[in-house]
C-alpha cells in the first residue's frame, strides 16, 4: 500500500479509503482477548473489513518478523517510496526490528491478518516530552481499498488515547490523496503544507462518531447480504421425512416462494420433498450464500468446516446444544464461532428459529415455526425462540406485518447491533423491534441505535427490569444508576422506544409503521361511547397527552354535524346513534383545526347503528388527514385489524391505543429535538487530571480525601467551595476564624459517604466556641479522638442539586443530576445521561426533574442560573469521557442561585478499569 514517510520513526498509510472499524480494548487488545484456530492463536479480535470480510486484529509480536518481511516483500515500488521515501527496499530491516519490539506505552504496533496471513501493519512512536507520537501504516497492495488502514489508525488511535497520547502525527505526500481521504475520514485533522509534503495532526479523541457509524453500516451490509438476502441456501441435515426441523425448513423455502436455489443436505437421501439433495455442501453444484444447519449438536462443526471449504459466507444454526447447556456447550460454541470467523462465516444461532425475508425479491421462509405474518415495514430480531415464536403468531393474528425476522438464539456471532446496522439502509423496513436479554455492547448499541432512530423509529422489550439486580453502591450517584434506570437512560438518550411486554410492542409497531407521526403531545378523542371516552381521557392524562379545548369553530361544525352529540368539547361525545356522516365531519375538523396532534377513533356498535357505514366513514376520514389516526371498536364480532388505505390501526381496548399514541408522540418528539453540539469547554487541563488519578492509583485508589477530589475537578473547571482540613478542636476554630463566619464542620474521613447520619456534619457555626464544641461532637459520633474535619464558610441558601459520575465495566460512566441535599434519596427526582452530553442533553436533563420549576423560579424565588447547571453537566461529561478510572463522584448537596452554582461537598472514589467496550469499537462479538 502506497504510504508516506514520517519524521522520527514512522511513516503513514496511503491508498486505503474504506471503513474500519475503531476499538478500544481494556489494555490496548480487545475486550474478551480470545484467540482463534487456524492460522494465528494469539490474542485478538476480529473486525469487518469494508467489504464485509472478516480480518482479526491483534499487537504484533517477534515472531511475526518473517510474516512482516513478507508483507513488505510484496509490496510494490510506490508503495515503498510512499512508505520510506526511497526507492528499492532499504530500511526495511531496521523497520522490521522496530516493528517487533515488546509494547509499551511509548510504542504500539499492531497488525491485521486475514485467514492467518497479515495484511496490513499499523504502529505509533511516542515524541519524547509531551502528548505526540508518529505513526505510520503499510497495508498489502492487494489489500488496497478494503478499509484496513483506517481499521487499523482507528484502534491505533484508541490505544494512543488509553496511553495519553492527544495528537498522532504523520508527513502525508501532496499528491497521495487516498491517503488524505483515510484522515479526513477519521476526524478533523489539522494540516499544514511543506512543499510537496503536508503535515497531518489527528487527534486522539472521539469524534461524534458519524463517520465512523458510516463505515460500520457499509461493511455490516456487505458482510450480512448473503445472511438476510441469499442467492442460493443449503439445507444442512433436511430430513427424508416430515416432522424434523431440516425438513420443515426445507419445506418453508419451497412453500414461501424462495427466489433462489435451495439445495437440500443429505448423504443418505437422493430426492428430499421432490427436489435433488447431495451428499455434501462441496457436492452442489453451484455457489451457496446461505448454509442452513439442522444436524445434532456434536456434527455442526463438522458442517461449518464443509461451509468453510466450499466458501460459504453465512450460516443459521438451528440446531440446540451449545452455550444453554452448561459449560461443555459453551465450550463448544466457542469453537465453532472461531472455526467461522476463521473462515468468514457470519454466523447466527446457535439454538435459535431460523430467519425470514419478506421482500418480494427474496421471500424466504427459513424458519421453523407454524406461523408466518404477512409482509410488511416491520424488522423483528429475537433473542429468544419462544418469544420469537409469540411475536411471529401475534403479528400474524393482528396484521402487523414484517420486513424482516431474525432469530438470534444464543447470540454467538451475529448480534442486535449487526441487524440495527444492516436496517438503517433498508428501503422495507420502516420500524425495527427487538426482544433482548442483554446488551453485549450498549455504548455500541445506543450509537447505533440512535443513528437509525433519527430516520426509522427502534421499539425494544428489554427483559429484567426486577430490582434484583440493583448495583451495589455507596454514593447517591451508584445508586441511583440502578442497572434497570440505566438502560432507562441509555434508551432515552438514544431515542428507543421502550415496551412493557410483547402485546404493547406490537400495538406502538402498528402505529408506528403505518401512520405519520403527531407534531405532538395533543390528542383528541371522538366517539359515541361517552364513558369509555372517559376512560381513555384519563389515560391519556396519565400518560402525558393532553386534551386540549376545541376552537368554537370546530365545535360548531360537529355540533352542525351532530346535532344529537353528549358533547362537542373534547372528549367528544356523539352519541349513541352517531352516523356516518357525524363520524366523517367530526374527525376532518378536528384534523385540520390545527389544535390537535392524534386523533382517537372510539366506536362501539348498537344497533342504532349503521355500522358499515360508520366504518367505512372513519376508513375514509382516517385516509384523507395529516394527523395519526388509532381506532378503538367495542361491540363488533369479527374486527378488522386495521382500517383504510393507510392502516390505521384498530384496537380492542382504549387504553392499548393510548399507550400507543404515547410512544408514538414521546418518539417524534425526540427525533424532532435537535441532538444538540457539544461545546467547546475552557479552563479542561486533562494531562493534569491524568497525571492526577494515575498518581492516585500507584496509591491504592479508593475514596479520596477532599484536598485530591476538589484537585480533579478545578482541573475540569468545576467550582467547589473551598475549606481547610483540621484534626483538632483549636485548628478548628482558628481555621474557622480566618474563613469568617459562619461556617460548616464536616468529617473528612474519605471513607464515610452519608456523613449526617451518623453526625458527621454541623451546621450554622457562628463563633470560635461553637466551632471546638461541634469538632468534639464530631470526633465523639465516630469515635475517634481527633478525626479529619474540614472547615468550609457556609454559604447562603440556594436550590439543593446532586450531580455525579458513576462507572459501570458494561455500560461506561453515567452522569446524574437531580435534587440534593439529605433528603436526595427520599425525593429520588433524578435524571441520567451518558457521556458524550450535548448541549440538548444537558438541558433536557434539569428540565426532566420533576423539581424543574424550583431552578426557573417559584412562587417568589429568584430563577437560578441554569446556564451554570448545563456547564456543570458539560464539565462532568467531558471528565467522565476522559478519565473512566472515576468510579463514584458525589456533588452533593451542590447550591444552584442566580448568581451560579457550588458544590459544597465532594466524594470521589479512583478505581482501575479493566477490559471494558467502547463506544467506537465496532469489533464482532468475541466467542464466550
Amino acid at each position: 500500500m502506497p504510504t508516506t514517510a514520517l519524521p522520527g520513526h514512522d511513516t503513514q498509510p496511503g491508498h486505503d479509503t474504506q471503513p474500519g472499524h475503531d476499538t478500544q480494548p481494556g489494555h490496548d487488545t480487545q475486550p474478551g482477548h480470545d484467540t482463534q484456530p487456524g492460522h494465528d492463536t494469539l490474542p485478538g479480535y476480529d473486525a469487518l473489513a469494508a467489504d464485509g470480510a472478516i480480518v482479526r486484529i491483534r499487537r504484533a509480536v517477534a515472531t511475526d518478523r518473517p510474516a512482516l518481511a513478507d508483507l513488505y516483500a510484496r509490496g510494490s515500488e510506490q508503495s515503498l517510496y510512499r512508505r520510506f521515501l526511497s526507492a528499492g527496499h532499504r530500511g526495511i530491516d531496521e523497520e522490521l526490528d522496530r516493528l517487533t519490539r515488546p509494547a509499551d506505552d511509548r510504542h504500539q504496533v499492531l497488525v491485521a491478518l486475514e485467514h492467518g496471513r497479515i495484511v496490513a501493519v499499523a504502529s505509533y512512536e511516542r515524541i519524547p516530552g509531551g502528548e505526540r507520537a508518529d505513526f505510520a501504516v503499510f497495508v498489502d497492495d492487494a489489500a488496497h481499498g478494503r478499509g484496513l488502514a483506517t481499521l487499523l489508525l482507528e484502534q491505533l488511535r484508541a490505544t494512543a488515547r488509553r496511553h495519553g497520547i492527544a495528537i498522532l502525527h504523520g508527513d502525508v505526500l501532496a499528491s497521495n490523496a487516498p491517503m488524505l481521504r483515510v484522515v479526513h475520514d477519521l476526524g478533523e485533522p489539522h494540516m499544514y503544507h511543506a512543499g510537496g509534503v503536508i503535515d497531518v495532526d489527528l487527534s486522539t479523541r472521539d469524534d461524534d462518531g458519524a463517520e465512523t457509524d458510516l463505515r460500520d453500516r457499509q461493511a455490516e451490509r456487505h458482510s450480512l447480504t448473503p445472511l438476510l438476502a441469499p442467492r442460493a441456501i443449503a439445507v444442512v441435515g433436511a430430513g427424508r421425512q416430515p416432522g424434523g426441523i431440516g425438513h420443515a425448513v426445507l419445506c418453508g423455502l419451497r412453500d414461501g416462494g424462495f427466489t433462489g436455489v435451495v439445495y437440500p443436505v443429505n448423504p443418505h437421501a437422493g430426492q428430499i420433498a421432490g427436489q435433488p439433495a447431495y451428499p455434501s455442501i462441496a457436492a452442489i453444484p453451484g455457489p451457496v450464500d446461505l448454509a442452513l444447519i439442522a444436524v445434532p449438536a456434536p456434527a455442526v462443526q463438522d458442517a461449518i468446516a464443509d461451509c468453510a471449504a466450499a466458501a460459504v459466507p453465512a450460516a443459521v444454526v438451528l440446531s440446540s446444544g451449545f452455550s444453554e447447556d452448561g459449560a461443555d456447550g459453551r465450550a463448544a460454541q466457542a469453537r465453532l464461532v472461531r472455526a467461522a470467523r476463521a473462515a468468514g462465516i457470519r454466523l447466527v444461532g446457535p439454538n435459535c428459529l431460523g430467519v425470514l425475508n419478506t421482500d418480494p425479491a427474496v421471500r424466504m421462509q427459513a424458519t421453523f415455526a407454524a406461523v408466518t405474518p404477512p409482509r410488511g415495514g416491520l424488522a423483528v430480531a429475537s433473542q429468544s425462540g419462544a418469544v420469537g415464536i409469540t411475536i411471529l403468531d401475534h403479528a400474524a393474528r393482528t396484521g402487523v406485518g414484517l420486513s424482516a425476522f431474525v432469530s438470534l438464539g444464543n447470540k454467538a456471532d451475529v448480534s442486535g447491533n449487526d441487524l440495527l446496522s444492516y436496517w438503517y439502509d433498508d428501503p422495507a423496513t420502516r420500524a425495527v423491534a427487538l426482544y433482548l436479554e442483554s446488551l453485549g455492547n450498549p455504548r455500541r448499541f445506543a450509537r447505533i441505535a440512535r443513528a437509525i432512530g433519527r430516520r426509522k423509529p427502534v421499539l425494544v422489550v428489554k427483559s429484567g427490569r426486577t430490582p434484583a439486580g440493583t448495583r451495589a453502591g455507596a454514593s447517591h450517584t451508584a445508586a441511583a444508576a440502578a442497572p434497570d434506570a440505566t438502560v432507562d437512560a441509555l434508551f432515552a438518550q438514544a431515542g428507543v422506544v421502550r415496551c412493557d411486554g410483547l402485546g404493547e410492542l406490537l400495538d406502538t409497531a402498528r402505529l408506528l409503521v403505518n401512520q405519520p407521526l403527531p407534531a405532538g403531545a395533543r390528542l383528541a378523542i371522538i366517539g359515541n361511547a361517552g364513558g369509555v371516552n372517559v376512560l381513555a381521557t384519563d389515560e391519556a392524562d396519565r400518560s402525558g397527552l393532553a386534551l386540549p379545548r376545541l376552537p368554537d369553530e370546530v365545535r360548531a361544525q360537529i355540533a352542525g354535524a351532530a346535532p344529537k352529540s353528549s358533547t362537542v368539547d373534547n372528549p367528544i361525545d356523539l352519541g349513541a346513534a352517531a352516523t356516518p356522516a357525524a363520524m366523517s365531519a367530526s374527525i376532518r375538523a378536528v384534523a385540520g383545526s390545527g389544535t390537535v396532534d392524534a386523533i382517537l377513533v372510539i366506536f362501539g356498535a348498537t344497533l342504532a347503528n349503521d355500522v358499515p357505514g360508520v366504518l367505512a366513514a372513519i376508513a375514509d376520514a382516517a385516509d384523507n388527514v395529516a394527523v395519526p389516526v388509532a381506532v378503538v371498536l367495542l361491540g363488533i364480532a369479527d374486527p378488522p385489524i386495521a382500517i383504510g388505505a393507510h392502516q390505521a390501526p384498530v384496537y380492542p381496548l382504549p387504553e392499548q391505543a393510548v399507550t400507543a399514541l404515547c410512544h408514538a408522540a414521546r418518539y417524534a418528539a425526540w427525533r424532532n429535538t435537535p441532538l444538540g453540539i457539544r461545546p467547546e469547554l475552557a479552563g479542561i487541563d486533562e494531562a493534569a487530571a491524568r497525571r492526577l488519578v494515575e498518581h492516585a492509583l500507584r496509591d491504592g485508589g479508593g475514596w479520596q480525601v477532599p484536598g485530591r477530589a476538589e484537585e480533579l475537578l478545578a482541573s475540569y473547571g468545576i467550582p467547589t467551595l473551598a475549606g481547610t482540613v483540621v484534626t483538632g478542636a483549636e485548628q478548628a476554630g482558628a481555621a474557622a476564624t480566618a474563613i469568617g463566619f459562619p461556617v460548616v464542620l464536616k468529617a473528612a474521613d474519605p471513607n464515610l459517604v452519608h456523613k449526617s447520619d451518623i453526625g458527621g456534619v454541623r451546621l450554622n457555626l457562628t463563633d470560635p466556641d461553637a466551632v471546638r464544641a461541634a469538632y468534639q461532637a464530631i470526633a465523639a459520633a465516630l469515635g475517634v479522638a481527633q478525626p479529619p474535619v474540614l472547615v468550609q464558610r457556609q454559604l447562603p441558601a440556594g436550590v439543593e442539586l446532586v450531580a455525579g459520575i458513576v462507572h459501570d465495566p458494561l455500560y461506561g460512566s453515567l452522569v446524574m443530576l437531580g435534587l440534593g441535599g439529605v433528603h436526595t434519596d427520599i425525593l429520588a427526582d433524578r435524571t441520567l445521561r451518558l457521556p458524550p452530553l450535548t448541549a440538548t442533553d444537558v438541558a433536557g436533563m434539569w428540565r426532566g426533574l420533576r423539581g424543574a420549576r424550583l431552578l426557573t423560579g417559584y412562587r417568589g424565588t429568584p430563577p437560578v442560573d441554569t446556564a451554570a447547571v448545563e456547564d456543570l453537566l458539560l464539565r462532568l461529561g467531558r471528565l467522565a469521557e476522559d478519565l473512566p478510572e472515576v468510579a463514584e463522584l458525589d456533588l452533593n448537596p451542590i447550591l444552584a442561585s442566580p448568581d451560579g452554582v457550588m458544590a459544597v461537598d465532594v466524594k470521589l472514589r479512583l478505581a482501575p478499569v479493566g477490559e471494558e467496550p467502547d463506544p467506537g469499537v465496532r469489533s464482532l462479538r468475541e466467542p464466550a
